[in-house]
């Protein structure tokens, strides 16, 4: 794919044309190739994973039963929940029902996969949904100011940069829960509230998670942010528009950062990745009932059918994730081809 960090200005553009250009753009093509590459993936990811699943020590037998269990009754539990069968006829026997929309049951819990998925997904969603939303203002608005006021602010955005790479996000949210939810008592220290129950406690509890989340891709916005404006207040156009008497913010906000846009948009979908892994340690911390706090509970009580369709579910996120980063190249930049 090609992108372009530097160029003439948006209103330059000999065949932009605004929403009218962007809608002859091969929209559907990308759909379609990315609906077409989701199949073999999720093959590949959920073999891997079942695989990967299956060999390591212990079995849902076993946590079901616990250690005193003797030998017969641990067979015969095996035997009735399908773990004496070879591991591609486990395989097989999920996969055909996964075609159909059946992820299977819980092993632990016997609850349908999809319904125990259903009622965490809200949970992780909202905590990725904010900290994406979070990362994109903060992140943009730092990057912005420290390129266009350079010196110090520039040496500042490195060393936040620098910070936000090395501290973990675990540490990050025990630090926060120690100050502001102990100390001050101004946030929850643990727990959610779902929205429809209190719209002001789910942000309440959602606060000091999404910020813990957040921080990293804060870090990696900003830099980013920062280094595309400097290259794009560097180049011919932009001084041939100071040079008409352009106001500034028309050339830092029009021209500028939205010739930056594509590297933003880039980091913003490698962020997201990266924010649905930390979702795993950040809800643990917090006590958030989330799809990352299941995959632990699922992965300990080596549940099979659950860590497989949370590896469907957060396989086609990604998918979704890329596709909109496809579609927002192609509205951002009209040159751009994706098919």
């Amino acid at each position: 794919m090609e992108t372009h960090a530097t160029g003439p200005s948006w209103s330059s553009y000999p065949e932009a044309g605004g929403l009218r250009r962007f809608v002859r753009q091969p929209v559907p093509r990308v759909v379609i190739r990315r609906l077409v590459t989701t199949i073999p993936l999720l093959l590949i990811v959920s073999a891997v994973s079942f695989v990967l699943v299956a060999i390591t020590p212990g079995d849902a037998a076993r946590e079901i039963l616990g250690v005193e269990a003797s030998s017969e009754q641990y067979q015969s539990l095996r035997h009735a929940l399908g773990l004496d069968e070879p591991l591609y006829t486990q395989y097989w026997d999920w996969l055909k029902h996964a075609v159909h929309g059946d992820l299977g049951t819980s092993l632990i819990t016997s609850e349908p996969v999809t319904t125990v998925i259903g009622q965490r997904l809200p949970v992780t969603l909202s905590l990725i949904a904010g900290a994406l939303l979070v990362t994109l203002i903060a992140g943009v608005a730092i990057g912005v100011f420290s390129a266009v006021r350079g010196g110090a602010a520039g040496r500042i955005v490195d060393s936040f940069a620098l910070v936000g790479y090395a501290l973990p996000s675990f540490w990050v949210g025990a630090t926060l829960i120690a100050l502001f939810a102990v100390r001050l008592r101004w946030f929850p220290a643990t727990g959610y509230v779902p929205f429809a129950d209190s719209p002001h406690d789910w942000l309440l509890a959602l606060v000091l998670p999404v910020t813990a989340l957040a921080l990293h891709g804060i870090a990696a916005v900003a830099k980013q942010t920062r280094e595309a404006m400097l290259d794009a207040l560097s180049s011919e156009y932009i001084r041939m528009a100071w040079a008409r008497g352009l106001a500034p913010n028309s050339i830092f906000f029009r021209h500028a950062l939205r010739n930056a846009a594509m590297r933003i948009v880039t980091v913003l979908g490698i962020q997201f990745v990266s924010l649905l892994g930390g979702t795993v340690f950040v809800e643990v911390v917090f006590a958030l009932p989330g799809l990352g706090n299941l995959a632990v509970t699922a992965a300990t009580q080596h549940d099979i059918p659950v860590l497989q369709g949370l590896v469907v579910y957060f396989t086609i996120i990604v998918v979704i994730v890329n596709l909109a980063i496809d579609v927002a190249y192609i509205a951002l930049d009209p040159r751009v081809r994706t098919g």
